[in-house]
């Protein structure tokens, strides 16, 4: 039998994305392709799907919400996160609530249907910096050691003085964060993708930041977005 996967994804290119990679796997049989919180509970409901991948930032909720529900229908089934926040509180939210699997959608494997089918299988998928850092939690509470630099609890954000991004620049970061490309950005804006990447390129500056996850998790930290 073929493993039945609910999607659930606010940003339209990323639903169908994950919609079609699992279409194309002879392994999978896709039940439902949804964006909001209140329709993924009601498909889980109807369906009781083994697997479901979800966002966490929906319209109306967070994806823990979805995963609660789908344990809560069925004990069996397997949640694989996979969003654009990486920050800790996120992390750990999933985490509790029962989630399988956390890929940040900026380092998103090759093959999703193989993370589907890994987590199936009694995988864990996690992305590389999400796993270093729940690993050095579990370090740090086995043996007393005092935490790192980079602690897995957030301390409250402070909301900047001054915002050091311009209006464009802002605009851009807020695509970014719902897990838009650089081409995407570009035509919601109606720039070329190398005025894009130039942009984020400034902003990463800015932020001191290196990647996607980091700015999107720094700007939130900071209070920009």
């Amino acid at each position: 039998m073929p493993v039945r996967v609910l999607v659930v994804e606010d940003e339209p290119a990323f639903l169908q994305r994950f919609s079609e990679a699992v279409q194309r796997h002879a392994q999978l049989e896709l039940v439902g392709a949804v964006a909001t919180v209140s329709a993924a509970c009601a498909t889980i409901d109807a369906v009781l799907p083994d697997v479901v991948l979800t966002d966490l930032g929906l319209p109306d909720g967070s994806g823990t919400t979805v995963i609660r529900h789908a344990l809560a229908r069925r004990s069996d089934c397997d949640v694989l996160v996979v969003t654009m926040f990486g920050d800790d509180a996120h992390v750990t939210d999933s985490i509790a609530a029962g989630a399988t699997g956390y890929l940040m959608k900026d380092a998103l494997p090759d093959s999703m249907a193989d993370s589907i089918l890994q987590v199936r299988d009694g995988g864990s998928p996690i992305s590389p910096g999400i796993a270093r850092r729940v690993l050095q939690r579990f370090r740090v509470a086995a043996t007393g050691m005092v935490a790192s630099p980079e602690p897995l609890v957030v301390s409250p954000a402070t909301p900047p003085v001054d915002n050091p991004l311009t209006a464009r620049e802002a605009d851009i970061l807020r695509l970014v964060a719902k897990g838009l490309s650089f081409s995407e950005i570009g035509e919601v804006l109606d720039i070329s993708p190398h005025t894009v990447v130039a942009h984020v390129k400034r902003i990463y500056r800015k932020l001191a930041v290196h990647s996607r996850g980091e700015a999107v998790y720094e700007a939130q930290a900071i209070g920009l977005l």
